[in-house]
């Protein structure tokens, strides 16, 4: 099928041309509210925000670039309020900005510690032990008589040194053996108890 564009009229020319510009215009005003959105994450940008889209005059293409700015916010973890359009074509919102500081978007919390800064002294960790295995021994007393406690070599040198009898009068109490195993890739304050046997890890 062809089409002699000179026979047509120019009114129908000149509303399709205006057709396909407002067309192209929404597209970027679309593209727009996503952008605002990005760089609002990007920049934290908090306060009261105005959005020109003062030439979209289209209902329809304001509601959608409403919903899609909505759309966008959803990923902004600080809290956010958007308005649809007014009549002039502005849209208003407001962003609360994540309190962020330099040193937080440069550093992490510490996988060891937790970003508390401080872990638990060795006699601590030996003390928290200790109250673990009374539980453990009483608990599988009739089943289990051979554990295997593997754990950070700091906490056990400890036990060795200092909490020698503890361990003693807790074999003696449950007729168990205790058998440990230093392991340097264990957190200070984590020790695991197993059966000797099985392998099988033993929880209070």
């Amino acid at each position: 099928m062809s089409v002699n564009l000179r026979t047509m009229p120019h009114r129908l020319l000149r509303h399709r041309r205006d057709r396909a510009l407002g067309r192209e215009k929404a597209g970027a005003r679309f593209e727009q509210a996503d952008e605002i959105a990005r760089q609002l994450r990007l920049r934290n940008i908090g306060g009261l925000i105005i959005g020109d889209f003062i030439d979209m005059k289209s209902r329809k293409d304001q509601q959608t670039v409403y919903s899609l700015m909505k759309e966008r916010l959803k990923r902004d973890k600080a809290k956010t309020h958007v308005l649809p359009l007014s009549a002039l074509g502005l849209m208003e919102m407001t962003r609360q900005r994540a309190q962020e500081s330099l040193s937080d978007s440069i550093y992490e919390n510490c996988p060891y510690c937790q970003g508390r800064g401080v872990v638990k002294t060795s006699m601590t960790t030996s003390v928290e032990l200790h109250r673990t295995l009374n539980t453990v021994m009483r608990k599988y007393q009739e089943t289990v008589h051979e554990l295997r406690i593997i754990l950070n070599p700091d906490v056990l040198k400890r036990l060795k040194e200092e909490d020698e009898e503890f361990l003693i009068e807790l074999e003696r109490r449950y007729a168990g053996r205790l058998l440990f195993r230093g392991d340097p890739s264990f957190h200070h304050e984590k020790f695991v108890i197993t059966d000797a046997q099985t392998g099988t890890e033993l929880k209070p």
